[in-house]
């Protein structure tokens, strides 16, 4: 008797980003449609090449994606709002974009603003939210970029001799609504349309002889009530009839209170993540007691979120116990997507220290077949797990004195600043300059003097631009930063930086996580000296930028478990707070410390939910407990949901709070709505993730629109997240529309 080895997904930004380097061409038009897929047909497959090579059993296909998985099915499903006027004349291909983007007021299409984008669950990655009518309707369906990855799929396979089942991924129907927007009070109504259009898809796949679809219902691991639980019931006692066989996957966390819903799917299968379970050996034997003794049972238990490698002896036990209950009724898999991790260590020079120890999402396919091999006792585990040995924070977390309007009050008396201070979130354009001058630095090219000479050349440029438009307050642009955590990560003790470790944040944009070796601190100051040269030249206000221990913590590669991640979180508290002392020390009157992932890390289920608002909470609170009265302290927020979480925001008491409005048709500006947060606040009034310029009327309907609920003397103008992925044109146009808006509300509301 066998086991059955698979994965949930796969990276596709390929092994040195070819993707987003051939989407980025097109988008440019520096080259034609047929090139650019060309590019991408080739990483998709290698993407299939690897996984033949490593020696699963089924061979997925249907994750890859040229933007996220969640917009390729709304456009093949047929959703067009209607505000994106001409999407019909597009195909599938140019339309993704079309909704991921935005377009300016050029030739046949209007003024449109991109589909809101936010967290996937608690991971870095980003999906755009679907915009369901009233009475959406999905008959106008185009499968044909599901389609054409089959049979790529099956034509690889051919041609290697192998003869392996395929599993096209899916996301399910019922997480998809529930990561829509609607019209319709309740989303599950759209179920009656919606199913149909799944029941074509699959059909279609089972003619393809697809022998397995895996629906990816990751709500399954939220605390879902009983209407949702219902619509599970619904959908799939429809589905189950049409080939392919189901496997219904959830993953990140366990299935709660879904349990008794997704064991007894009409399905052939469910799969669970046990590497995000507290009691990972319970939480399997859990399931396989209530699951019917006909399904297939498909344990994630390689980390789709860890580089480290797999504890094989604890692997081993689990999967050991697991199989001699279910037989070859046991698939083996990764417990989520592999599309979290970067593609392939061998391609890092790897410390003598992490020789062996780190494991991508290529190694992670190996790690998969030698589990299934564990499992049968086919072959022996290696012993030699991984473990971070920390040190607790010698003291507890401590808050800064005074309360937000003493501190506001002294803060204005000693900036002066005027009715809607303007100034942006923190980066200006990352040009090909910066990239070229540190390429060359990276590679020996050119001397530290000359960099650091190229570098303040930029900001000298950046501090020219905001002096012609007239800001209010200053950032010096971030011309020496590659990303708003790795470069503190550099500076820190107890991380360690990858140099091809990239992972996809959304779209094209990729990142490079620090992976977290060791107890943290920070030997020297990391941003004082740029900051004081940038101050040099101006009189105007220049903001100390940081990233804040929560977002640096969230956006590493660290340990899953609770208590060392609490560890980690103060340790980098601790080392911000030093910045901070020594950039008030300087003279900066402004620091800004970024938390866009503040709420990326909440567990997805409620009662976990209380210890990690306390910790990351006091976590912020301890990076600034050093400033001033006089010391503005600002945070940055984006992309998440804050309606949950007001409290807590609140408790981080930064005197100038700023957030993403532009992108989420205001939505996020409804929490704030009330008596529920009493400090300052700049609502982004634009989408800077967008290449449109919106006009000044634009983006005046945010301010009138926050007005209504905040003081004027505590709301700020500002874009709604960092420009570095915008060019020096459409940044200083951008900018220059939202000086001449800030000058008309002025004028209205003084």
């Amino acid at each position: 008797m066998t086991t059955t080895s698979h994965i949930l997904g796969y990276p596709r930004i390929g092994d040195r980003r070819q993707t987003k380097f051939a989407l980025e061409k097109y988008w440019k038009g520096k080259q034609d449609k047929a090139e650019t897929l060309a590019q991408i047909e080739a990483v998709f497959t290698t993407n299939i090449q690897d996984q033949i090579d490593a020696g699963l059993d089924v061979i997925t296909t249907g994750d890859f994606a040229h933007y996220d998985l969640v917009l390729t099915l709304a456009t093949a499903l047929g959703v067009v709002p209607p505000r994106f006027a001409g999407a019909e004349t597009l195909d599938t291909f140019d339309r993704q974009f079309y909704f991921a983007r935005g377009r300016d007021n050029t030739g046949k299409f209007a003024d449109t603003a991109a589909w809101q984008m936010t967290k996937w669950f608690d991971t870095n990655y980003h999906y755009l939210v679907p915009e369901l009518a009233k009475d959406q309707d999905f008959a106008n369906t185009d499968f044909s970029q599901i389609i054409k990855q089959v049979n790529d799929a099956k034509a690889i396979l051919d041609k290697n001799g192998v003869n392996k089942p395929l599993k096209v991924v899916l996301v399910g129907p019922v997480s998809f609504l529930y990561l829509a927007t609607s019209e319709n009070d309740d989303k599950t109504a759209h179920l009656d349309k919606l199913i149909p259009a799944y029941s074509q898809l699959l059909a279609t796949l089972g003619e393809l002889g697809v022998e397995y679809a895996q629906l990816d219902e990751p709500i399954l691991s939220l605390d879902l009530d009983g209407t949702w639980q219902q619509a599970f019931e619904r959908a799939y006692s429809t589905l189950q009839r049409i080939p392919p066989k189901i496997i219904v996957a959830s993953y990140f966390d366990t299935l709660g209170n879904n349990i008794n819903t997704a064991c007894n799917l009409p399905v052939a299968g469910i799969h669970i993540d046990i590497t995000r379970a507290k009691s990972p050996k319970q939480y399997a034997q859990q399931v396989i007691d209530q699951l019917p003794t006909h399904k297939i049972l498909s344990i994630g238990v390689v980390d789709g979120r860890s580089v480290w490698t797999t504890d094989q002896a604890a692997a081993a036990e689990i999967l050991g116990e697991s199989y001699a209950k279910l037989g070859e009724r046991l698939w083996v898999g990764s417990g989520s997507s592999l599309l979290h991790l970067p593609v392939d260590v061998s391609l890092e020079n790897v410390p003598a220290a992490l020789v062996g120890k780190l494991a991508f999402a290529k190694q992670k396919l190996s790690e998969v077949v030698t589990c299934a091999k564990l499992a049968t006792g086919e072959i022996q585990a290696d012993t030699n797990a991984v473990a971070l040995n920390l040190t607790a924070p010698t003291s507890a977390a401590k808050a800064r004195d005074g309360e937000f309007v003493e501190r506001y009050a002294a803060q204005q008396d000693k900036l002066n600043l005027p009715l809607f201070p303007t100034t942006t979130i923190g980066s200006f354009p990352q040009t090909i300059e910066i990239r070229k001058a540190r390429s060359q630095w990276n590679k020996g090219e050119l001397s530290d003097a000359d960099y650091e000479n190229a570098m303040k050349a930029e900001i000298r440029r950046s501090v020219d631009e905001q002096e012609k438009l007239g800001l209010d307050v200053f950032v010096h642009g971030e011309a020496e930063r590659t990303d708003m955590v790795e470069y503190f990560a550099k500076y820190m003790e107890g991380f360690w930086v990858s140099a091809n470790g990239w992972v996809q944040s959304y779209g094209t944009r990729c990142v490079r996580p620090p992976i977290v070796v060791g107890d943290i601190s920070r030997p020297t100051a990391m941003t004082v000296e740029w900051i004081n040269y940038a101050q040099s030249l101006t009189n105007k206000p220049m903001k100390g930028m940081l990233t804040g221990p929560v977002t640096i913590l969230n956006w590493s590669f660290a340990p899953s478990d609770t208590a060392t991640r609490d560890i980690l979180r103060l340790q980098i508290a601790e080392a911000i707070n030093q910045e901070v002392g020594d950039l008030q020390d300087a003279g900066v009157a402004i620091i800004q410390i970024d938390e866009p992932a503040f709420r990326e890390g909440l567990p997805l289920k409620t009662a976990d939910q209380l210890h990690y608002w306390q910790q990351a909470v006091n976590a912020f609170k301890h990076s600034c407990s050093i400033a001033h009265k006089t010391t503005q302290i600002h945070t940055h927020m984006c992309y998440s949901s804050f309606h949950d979480c007001l409290a807590h925001i609140s408790a981080m008491d930064a005197d100038v709070i700023t957030i993403e409005t532009a992108r989420s048709g205001l939505q996020l500006l409804d929490a704030f709505k009330g008596d529920g947060y009493h400090n300052a606040i700049g609502p982004g009034v634009y989408d800077i993730h967008s290449p449109r310029t919106p006009s000044s009327e634009n983006m005046q309907v945010v301010i009138d629109e926050a007005v209504k609920y905040i003081p004027a003397e505590r709301l700020w103008v500002n874009p709604d997240c960092g420009l570095k992925t915008r060019n020096w044109e459409e940044t200083v146009a951008a900018l220059a529309n939202m000086i001449e808006m800030t000058k008309k509300v002025r004028q209205q509301y003084a």
